[in-house]
């Protein structure tokens, strides 16, 4: 069996890059200054692009398929951006410089980079020769033939699509899953006898609100922990992180410690070491955690824009279950200290009252749904005074940490003031796991589709949910259940979700490679960045970023584009990237084949 790339030691990884294209080594080498390397690389790159799409080159680039000459145009791209001087003072950082001292043999030249900055060059070398091996990697050429046997054969390769996913489909679970649902009911009990409470005080929001659970030494009495986990709740309690799990939550949790079916759970509301040193020196420094950059788009206290129409109203700042990955996790607060003041809130109203240009107005927080229903039906009535309101959206994640939270004071409420061809109250969820998806869960749901609402899904796209197809089976699992797929949302950048974060070529990779396969109303979310202060990119689209650069450790520098950039002049954002390498060898850590993912290196 062929070895993967990504076991090659440094060494063989750079013997490697310069087979990859020997013509590049010859460049380098032979430059007499980095100045002559630029410029008969950029030469080079420019005579490959001219005879990949000249209907007069030799054979050797008319023999070479379109889907490769693809291939090559987009490395040849990148690779242009990469060795621009522009880029290289932006980055702090000259790939060009780097790889003239590995060519050169120089002492130093291997001595800062990681196998990850190798392997992107040796992908980007192949790609702009049209020998990518992508292509190979395909099962037959699609035939375009009218007749009925091309017709067979292409059904056939639709088959073996299909076969593909539901293949895959059998690693996961649903919450719906009878095992599980067993094993859960045996936690619940559990979790009943030990806060001495009956059935009737388990479907209370009251009671569950009232008995959050927030001590390690409670959590590690009704789950089993790992180390790790154990390490990161006793940081929490140290640097006075707040954490947050509902029993009914934690009956999700396997007893006997983490699995691949609850993963995701678990790595929502137990923060790592790691997260909680971050966070605790951030504070120290003085440093802003308010990665969003909310405090300069906030007009108002309690009131976030980003957009011409849409206004985000959070009158609750704490969640019955906090995520560890929360853009808001500088002003998120435990239950106790999650109250805004009357006067704050009435001021934001009147914000939102006297500006007719707002027409959709997010309630999020924190958890609006953490307020008591009168609260809750007090500022759904202000809102729909407002005529120039005509959608409210709910954004909660009680549906699935707190569903018995959808209740009929809530439901009222909501049956109300939604009105149909005049006002839309809608719910906006965050599911980050099929696992998530239980019979409470379907009952909530099934409670507010009789109304008429809509409900959305917003995916963070995580490690914890990355997997090959997992997204595919969270979104027909969602799609089934009543739940539209509406974003998935690449994890924020910010230092302390390092743990979270995938590169943003697997996103791109599972639109294109995954996503695809499912029927276009089972794939209606679409993916973003969400750029700081400015909002969403799709990360679909070239005109909306661009790779800039690759530093020695392997990581990608994107420039982004702001999405009003054709409206008015608009100033760029840079983002610094995970490492596609570290990526792929904590899959492969997890038991995951890595050969499944080899095409991520040519998504930009």
């Amino acid at each position: 069996m062929k070895k993967e790339l990504i076991s090659f030691s440094l060494k063989d990884l750079s013997e490697e890059l310069w087979q990859s294209c020997p013509e590049a080594r010859e460049i380098l080498e032979s430059s007499s200054s980095l100045h002559e390397a630029r410029d008969s690389f950029f030469k080079y790159l420019n005579d490959l692009e001219r005879h990949y799409f000249n209907i007069y080159s030799t054979e050797r680039f008319k023999d070479i398929h379109i889907a490769e000459k693809h291939i090559a145009k987009e490395c040849i791209r990148v690779l242009k951006n990469i060795i621009r001087t522009e880029n290289e003072k932006l980055a702090g950082f000259s790939a060009l410089s780097k790889l003239c001292a590995i060519a050169r043999n120089q002492k130093d030249g291997l001595e800062d980079v990681s196998e990850g900055f190798l392997l992107e060059f040796i992908y980007l070398f192949r790609g702009i020769q049209g020998k990518s091996n992508m292509l190979s990697k395909c099962s037959c050429m699609l035939s375009l033939k009218e007749d009925a046997h091309a017709a067979i054969t292409r059904s056939r390769e639709l088959d073996k699509y299909s076969a593909s996913l539901f293949g895959s489909f059998k690693k996961f679970k649903t919450g719906l899953d009878a095992n599980l649902i067993s094993r859960r009911e045996q936690n619940k009990e559990e979790i009943l006898d030990f806060f001495r409470a009956s059935e009737a005080d388990w479907m209370n929001p009251v009671w569950q609100l009232k008995n959050v659970i927030n001590d390690h030494r409670i959590i590690s009495r009704l789950t089993s922990l790992d180390k790790d986990e154990m390490d990161g709740l006793l940081a929490a309690e140290k640097f006075r992180i707040p954490v947050q799990i509902t029993p009914y939550s934690l009956s999700l949790f396997n007893r006997e410690g983490r699995c691949s079916f609850d993963r995701a759970i678990r790595a929502q509301v137990l923060p790592t070491e790691y997260y909680c040193d971050c966070v605790a020196s951030k504070r120290i420094s003085g440093e802003s955690l308010d990665y969003m950059g909310e405090a300069s788009t906030s007009p108002v206290a309690c009131v976030t824009r980003r957009y011409p129409q849409v206004a985000i109203l959070k009158p609750f700042n704490s969640c019955p279950q906090i995520c560890v990955y929360c853009q808001r996790n500088w002003e998120i607060k435990d239950l106790a200290r999650g109250q805004v003041t009357g006067k704050m809130l009435k001021k934001a109203l009147n914000w939102l009252k006297n500006n007719r240009n707002i027409t959709e107005v997010l309630i999020t927080g924190g958890d609006p749904l953490t307020l008591s229903s009168g609260n809750l039906h007090w500022i759904i009535a202000q809102l729909s005074e407002m005529k120039h309101i005509k959608r409210i959206r709910i954004g909660t994640r009680t549906l699935v940490t707190l569903p018995f939270r959808i209740n009929y004071p809530f439901l009222e409420t909501m049956s109300r003031f939604h009105e149909w061809g005049k006002r839309e109250i809608c719910l906006v969820t965050h599911v980050e796991s099929p696992t998530e998806i239980t019979p409470d869960v379907m009952s909530a749901v099934k409670k507010i589709k009789s109304l008429g609402m809509n409900i959305y899904n917003q995916q963070v796209f995580t490690y914890y949910n990355s997997r090959r197809y997992e997204t595919c089976f969270l979104r027909k699992t969602l799609k089934l259940c009543g739940i539209d797929p509406y974003y998935t949302f690449n994890t924020k950048g910010k230092e302390e979700t390092a743990d979270f974060r995938v590169p943003i070529a697997r996103i791109e990779q599972e639109r294109k490679e995954e996503a695809r396969l499912l029927p276009g109303i089972e794939r209606l979310d679409e993916p973003v960045f969400n750029v700081p202060r400015l909002g969403k990119s799709h990360l679909r689209a070239w005109q909306d970023h661009e790779p800039l650069m690759i530093l020695q450790n392997g990581r990608r520098i994107y420039r982004f584009y702001p999405w009003e950039e054709r409206l008015r002049i608009a100033d760029d954002y840079l983002y610094t990237d995970v490492s596609i390498y570290d990526y792929l060898k904590r899959l492969e850590r997890d038991g995951e084949k890595t050969s499944d993912y080899e095409s991520i290196w040519y998504y930009y």
